[in-house]
């Protein structure tokens, strides 16, 4: 299950007030689609917000309170990804507030500058989404969202398979393209929109 765009921003909105550690880590989720892993562990390092964009060369994983540093689970997660304007200043804002005093090298971090738990992170979404009359999502499925948000605005599917970094098209195409109900009628529209008719109305048979 993924939000529609008026759901996303509503919880993005409610996120940015009540939890300004991890806002803008939910909204670089929703809005670019990172795994819970690469967002948790995006360092300095591969964040040039001057150039608008993010390199995907690292993330942590958890076994049990361990965490654990590695890079993407495949070739195609290693990727860089443009930012839109609203996600740098969301970023620029947070990178001047952060914690000083940071012993990890990662772009977001706990307050203590400690680098998040995953399953923390996961909690801290979980009790913001049952504070909201939206329904129950996971985490991952930001991720998800920010797919089917890329393809109603008319991305073509190649741009989001990389910015997700799927290994093939068809992973891509066959986990979104059914989604979200509106794109199939926006669809049924774009194709009707290329016959010409001289009728305005359906001619009776």
């Amino acid at each position: 299950m993924v939000w529609t765009p008026q759901q996303t921003g509503a919880f993005l909105d409610h996120a940015a007030k009540h939890d300004q550690d991890l806002y803008p880590l939910f909204h670089l989720i929703a809005y670019r689609g990172l795994r819970r892993g690469e967002a948790v562990g995006l360092r300095d390092l591969d964040t040039a917000l001057d150039r608008a964009e993010i390199t995907i060369a690292n993330q942590i994983t958890a076994i049990g309170r361990r965490l654990r540093r590695k890079r993407p689970k495949s070739e195609s997660s290693n990727r860089s990804i443009g930012l839109d304007t609203v996600t740098v200043a969301v970023l620029r804002a947070y990178r001047s507030r952060r914690p000083r005093d940071r012993n990890e090298g990662l772009f977001f971090t706990r307050p203590d500058g400690f680098a998040w738990h995953p399953a923390a992170v996961s909690r801290r979404f979980r009790r913001l989404v049952a504070l909201t009359d939206l329904p129950r999502v996971r985490l991952h499925d930001l991720r998800h969202g920010a797919a089917t948000l890329a393809l109603a605005a008319g991305v073509d599917l190649k741009v989001i398979q990389a910015a997700l970094g799927h290994s093939t098209l068809a992973l891509t195409a066959d986990t979104y393209t059914n989604v979200l109900p509106e794109l199939s009628h926006a669809a049924a529209e774009a194709v009707a929109a290329l016959v010409p008719r001289r009728l305005t109305m359906s001619a009776s048979v």
